[in-house]
Formats: C-alpha cells, sequence, structure tokens
C-alpha cells in the first residue's frame, strides 16, 4: 500500500504542466527579490562606503574623477590603461563623522585615531603617524559627485527586479492555486464516481454524513494541503535555497553554520507529525461522527420531538462535541509548543553566533568587516527565519489534511465493481430462481433453497410476513446483492454474467418509500435521461393519474421539487416515482410494496394503469394489501425465507393454507374498519 504522502503526490502529477511553470515562475521571482541585499551591499561598501580608499591623480578629467585643489582624482580601484597618471596618491579616511585626506598610500585597516591633526594608525606589527587635512562639506562632496548616478542606476535596477518580481509572483501564486484546485476537483469526481461503484452492502453500516463529510470536509482540508504546500511550503524552501546560495555568495563559513537549521527544522516536522497525526485522526472521525449525528437528528426531528428526546439527542451530541474540543486543545497546545516562539529561539541563537563569529573577527586588526557584508548578512539571516516561520505555521493544516487525504484514500480503495453501460437487447421477462441462498450476514440466510419461474409477460407478486424475503428477492433481481448459492436467470442468462448496470437497464422499480430529487417533477421522471422526452414524461404521469393533482399546480409539470418532495403527500409523491418506472418502459416492472401507503382512491388508480401497461411486460409485485393483486397469474407465499405456497389467488384460497388466513385477516380487519 502506497503512503497517503505519495499518493497526494500521485494527484499532484496529474497536473504537473501548471505546477512546474508555476515553480519556475516562483525561482525566477524569489531569485529577483533576493537581489535586494547584494544590490544594497554594493551601494554600501563600492558606492557609499567606497570613497573611503585609495586615490590617484589622473590627467584627464570624466564622471569618475573628483576635483581636490586644482586636481583631478579617480579611485585606484578604477585606474585604467587609458588613464594617465600624475604620480601622486592620496588616501582618504573617514574618522568618526569627518572626512581627511593624506599623501601616500595609508592601511585601510587597524585601529585609528585623530589627535590634533595627527593620524594614529594602530597595527599587528605597529603603528603609523601621518598628517593629513580635515575636507569641509564642500571639500568632501566631490568625492562622492561619480557614486550619484551608479547608486541611482542601482536603486532604478532595483525596483526593476521588484517589479518583474511581482509579475511572476501573481503567475506562480494563480497558477499554483489553479493547479490545487484542479486536483482536488479531480479527487472530488473520482470520490464520488466511485461511490457509485461500491457494492450497496458498504452503504448499510455507514452514515450517510460519514461518507458526505469525506467528499465535502477531508477533501477541502487536502485542498488546503495543496495550496499551502505548493504556494507556502514550496515557496519557503526556494525562498530558503536562494538565501543559502547568496549566504554562499558572502561567506561560506558562516553560510555553513547556518545549513544546521535544516535537520532542526527537519526534527521539528516529524516530531509535529508524531502526535499532530494521532490528535488529527481523532478529530477527523469525531467531526464525521457529528456530521453524521447532525444529518440523523435533522432528517429524525418530527419523532425526536414527538417523542421529547431532544434531551438525549444532545447529550449524545454533546459526547462527540467534547470529544472534538479535547483533541482540539491538545493540537492547540502541541501547535503553540512548536509554533512562533520556538522560531524566535533559532533566530536569537543564530543571532549569537553571527555576533560572535564577526565580534571575533575584529579582534584580529588585520581583518577587514565590510559595512556592506554586515548588513547583507543580517537582512538574510532575518529573511531567512521568516520561511521557517511561514512553514511551522502550515504544519497543523499540512498533517490535517495529510489525515483527511488517508481517510479519503480509505474510502478510494474499498472494492469495487467496473460499471459497464454497453448496451444489451431487451428482455422478453422471463425470470427464474434456482436454489437460491442468501444471507446478509455470514451465514445467517435470510432466503433458503428459493425456486420459482415467472414466464414472460406475467404478474407475479410476492406475499408473506414482515421479514420473509419479499424485499431480499428483489434486491437479488436488482443485483443489489448476488446470492452465496444458486442461480437467478433472465431469459435463460444467468445474471451474474451481466454487468449490474446491463442488467437494470430494462427493469423498471417503485420503492415502498418513494425518493424525489430536488428539481422538477419532470425531471424526476426523467431524471435527465435524453432519451425521455417531456411527451414520453407526462404520457407516464398521466397513465398513473398523477396529472390530478399536477394541473393544479401553478407550473404544472415544471412545479418545483424540494429535498424528496417534502411539499407533496405521501401518495403523490409515490405517483411520481411510478410515472418514473413507467417512462422508462422496462421489460420487467417491479413494485415493492408500492401501494402499501396510498389511499384507496389513488390505488384504483394505479391498479387502472397496471391494467393497460403490465401488457408485454413483466412484473412483480410486493404488496401486504393482498386486494391489490387478486389479479395476479401467480402468487408466491414467503414465510421466514421459504416458499410454502404458490399459485393463483383462486388457487390459494382454496387451499385454506397460510395465504387464506393472511386474507380472512385482512378481510376482517377491513369490515371491522366499515
Amino acid at each position: 500500500m502506497k503512503s497517503t504522502e505519495k499518493r497526494l503526490f500521485q494527484y499532484a502529477l496529474k497536473y504537473k504542466k501548471g505546477i512546474i511553470i508555476g515553480l519556475i515562475c516562483l525561482i525566477i521571482a524569489v531569485a529577483l527579490e533576493l537581489a535586494g541585499p547584494l544590490i544594497a551591499k554594493r551601494v554600501i561598501d563600492n558606492h557609499i562606503l567606497g570613497v573611503e580608499g585609495h586615490w590617484e591623480a589622473v590627467e584627464t578629467t570624466d564622471s569618475t574623477t573628483a576635483s581636490y585643489r586644482g586636481q583631478s582624482l579617480k579611485r585606484s580601484d578604477r585606474i585604467s590603461d587609458d588613464d594617465t597618471l600624475l604620480g601622486e596618491s592620496y588616501t582618504l579616511l573617514q574618522i568618526g563623522f569627518s572626512y581627511y585626506i593624506f599623501e601616500g598610500e595609508l592601511p585601510l585597516t587597524g585601529q585609528r585615531e585623530m589627535n590634533d591633526g595627527e593620524l594614529t594608525i594602530e597595527l599587528n606589527d605597529g603603528v603609523i603617524h601621518a598628517v593629513g587635512d580635515r575636507l569641509s562639506v564642500q571639500e568632501a562632496y566631490p568625492f562622492f559627485e561619480p557614486e550619484k548616478a551608479p547608486i541611482i542606476g542601482l536603486l532604478v535596477l532595483y525596483m526593476v527586479l521588484l517589479i518583474i518580481a511581482g509579475v511572476f509572483q501573481f503567475y506562480q501564486t494563480f497558477l499554483l492555486q489553479k493547479s490545487a484546485n484542479q486536483i482536488v476537483k479531480q479527487m472530488r469526481t473520482d470520490l464520488f464516481a466511485h461511490t457509485q461503484r461500491i457494492p450497496i452492502n458498504y452503504y448499510i453500516d455507514q452514515p450517510a454524513g460519514s461518507i458526505v463529510s469525506r467528499i465535502t470536509n477531508d477533501t477541502e482540508a487536502i485542498r488546503d494541503l495543496y495550496e499551502r504546500v505548493l504556494s507556502i511550503v514550496v515557496t519557503s524552501l526556494i525562498y530558503m535555497g536562494g538565501i543559502f546560495i547568496a549566504l554562499f555568495i558572502l561567506d561560506t563559513r558562516l553560510a555553513a553554520c547556518c545549513l544546521l537549521i535544516i535537520p532542526l527544522l527537519y526534527g521539528w516536522m516529524r516530531f509535529y507529525k508524531y502526535f499532530g497525526s494521532k490528535y488529527n485522526q481523532v478529530i477527523r472521525q469525531t467531526i464525521s461522527q457529528i456530521n453524521g449525528n447532525i444529518n440523523e437528528a435533522i432528517q429524525g426531528m418530527p419523532i425526536i420531538q414527538a417523542f421529547n428526546r431532544e434531551k438525549a439527542m444532545k447529550e449524545d451530541f454533546e459526547v462527540l462535541n467534547k470529544r472534538n474540543y479535547t483533541y482540539q486543545k491538545k493540537l492547540i497546545r502541541l501547535s503553540a509548543l512548536t509554533s512562533y516562539n520556538l522560531v524566535t529561539v533559532f533566530r536569537n541563537v543564530t543571532f549569537v553566533g553571527f555576533i560572535w563569529y564577526f565580534g571575533s573577527s575584529s579582534f584580529n586588526m588585520t581583518s577587514v568587516i565590510s559595512i556592506g557584508v554586515l548588513y547583507a548578512f543580517v537582512d538574510y539571516i532575518n529573511r531567512l527565519f521568516e520561511p521557517v516561520t511561514d512553514i511551522v505555521n502550515q504544519l497543523p493544516l499540512i498533517e490535517q489534511a495529510r489525515v483527511a487525504g488517508s481517510r479519503v484514500f480509505e474510502l478510494l480503495d474499498h472494492s469495487h465493481e467496473n460499471t459497464d453501460n454497453s448496451e444489451i437487447a431487451k428482455y422478453r421477462g422471463t425470470i427464474s430462481f434456482e436454489h437460491v441462498f442468501f444471507a446478509y450476514q455470514k451465514e445467517d440466510y435470510v432466503l433458503k433453497d428459493i425456486t420459482f419461474k415467472v414466464d414472460a409477460g406475467q404478474t407475479t407478486a410476492f406475499v408473506g410476513h414482515t421479514g420473509s424475503g419479499k424485499s431480499s428477492i428483489m434486491n437479488l433481481l436488482f443485483r443489489f446483492y448476488d446470492p452465496q448459492k444458486g442461480k437467478i436467470k433472465i431469459d435463460g442468462m444467468e445474471t451474474s454474467t451481466l454487468s449490474r448496470q446491463q442488467i437494470r437497464s430494462h427493469m423498471g422499480i417503485v420503492l415502498q418509500d418513494p425518493f424525489l430529487f430536488s428539481g422538477t417533477i419532470l425531471t424526476n421522471v426523467t431524471m435527465q435521461d435524453k432519451r425521455i422526452s417531456r411527451e414520453t414524461a407526462i404520457a407516464a404521469l398521466k397513465a398513473v393519474g398523477a396529472d390530478r393533482f399536477i394541473e393544479k399546480l401553478p407550473k404544472t409539470y415544471d412545479e418545483e421539487v424540494t429535498e424528496n418532495g417534502s411539499t407533496y403527500s405521501l401518495g403523490e409523491r409515490q405517483l411520481i416515482s411510478f410515472a418514473r418506472a413507467l417512462a422508462f418502459d422496462p421489460a420487467i416492472l417491479i413494485l415493492d410494496e408500492a401501494t402499501a401507503n396510498i389511499d384507496t382512491e389513488t390505488e384504483l388508480m394505479i391498479q387502472h394503469a397496471l391494467e393497460v401497461l403490465k401488457q408485454g411486460r413483466t412484473t412483480l409485485v410486493i404488496a401486504h394489501r393482498l386486494s391489490t393483486i387478486q389479479q395476479a397469474d401467480q402468487i408466491i407465499v414467503l414465510d421466514r425465507g421459504k416458499i410454502i405456497e404458490k399459485g393463483n389467488h383462486d388457487t390459494l384460497i382454496a387451499e385454506r393454507g397460510q395465504y387464506y388466513q393472511m386474507y380472512q385477516m385482512q378481510q376482517g380487519s377491513l369490515k371491522v374498519s366499515v
């Protein structure tokens, strides 16, 4: 089994083009942004502090020369082969806030001190004395004049780089977040499609809220993961890489010391993952249970209020809510331990090492510590801990998303069957069960040695007490489940040789508890299948008598249907679901206690519609009202999973068996009610 991280990475590879382009934009943006301290170093060392040093008298004046007492002086580091030297050298030094000029070349290192116009420079190997002139502001200005243009040029360059970096930053953010949303969109599509392929028995002990939570909440957490990892964590890692490159350019030894941050950060992340994974696993499971609890409470609110169970439901919810709070608190404590404060400690320790490194260098009088290098290091070290802080702050979301990913992949890994919607020839409608045994749980058989045959075009009814196995037979015929033993055949073909989709393609079903989808009355009949025209759907509704109440509605057949059709009566919902089955013109029509909850007048309309529509169609009926199946060609009586009687209404009445007793009881109850 692949790890969650690897599988999340494989999902990301599906949109690698956008991610790669985004990362390239990110690298360019980081490189341009990190050029700032290097440009600042050059401005400070070469152009602001660079005036301090050795100057040579030259014959020709240009933009890089400074005028001093009628002479043209040029910095010795700018002397070229084209310059004609006049043989006079000067040294310009800053002492305190003043500048002094001395004839000849003096060392630029050592401890300087000015007393009564005399300069003293203390070196490791001796002391140098020199006499020079203090420059006034007007005299010092020409030495800075040549630096104005380069400084302005570098500043303009930096501004241009920042603008370009901003453009690349926009595209990297857009492309990476777009890719993150595409990945999660694909994951949700795969997850929802997978739920359609999972066998129906998976949903028996799975709360709907739990499955919904995985498709919505867990994938939303994964979306945060991709967005954070791609747009923040990866950005931070690349940013850190760029900073280390810049640090190595400035000073190899100090940059190598800063590399210690990497194992510290890695160990930190492992520590958080170890504990965060445990806490998040409980939190995600609890949230899923809370969703299931809320979903159940909302659906069962009439019963809850009718039986005064509000307090009990509140207590059940509070148990889950308290567990979620407890583990959220543990996670917050863990995050507080490994968050900004710890980064600050690392930052301060790094600065201590930085000060010690540069401070120890100052004890050596010959060492030169450039102000520009010092500034650049301070800037880069400050910048280095910004991405570290960003990464640490994302650890809770990353770990939460990793746990959510494991829950999503757990559902995706559940065994499923591939769909096969290829068309097959329409059934004639002959059905046979041959020694069928079936159990929902292990060896607890609910159907035992069931054998019967239904000829094409016949109407067969199944009767029996609750739990006798009537609905289980229909579940097997529809291949919601497969039998453990025996064979089920349609037109001589074993149902196990066809896909579930092919078997159901020429069947229609009406369940005891009708379910309507949000939309309109017509879309609930057509199920948005292009093969079912508006005219066909309306004809089906009229055939079952639903037009009597539909045509009284403001929008008639285009009237809105809310969730599960709660604004319609049970009988009206049943008629719509019955029309849905008829509209698809199935070869086999199954009525699973479809008239159990319908009033007598509506039942008579359905019976009339059935007499017209069952011609040439095999009809299987599960009914509690025996009065509705008297015209059936065959009636099969079930008891505890076995067939105990078989025949038509008259035959079974004459036998005076189980069917006769059930019929007499219902007839008696009818007389009493009258």
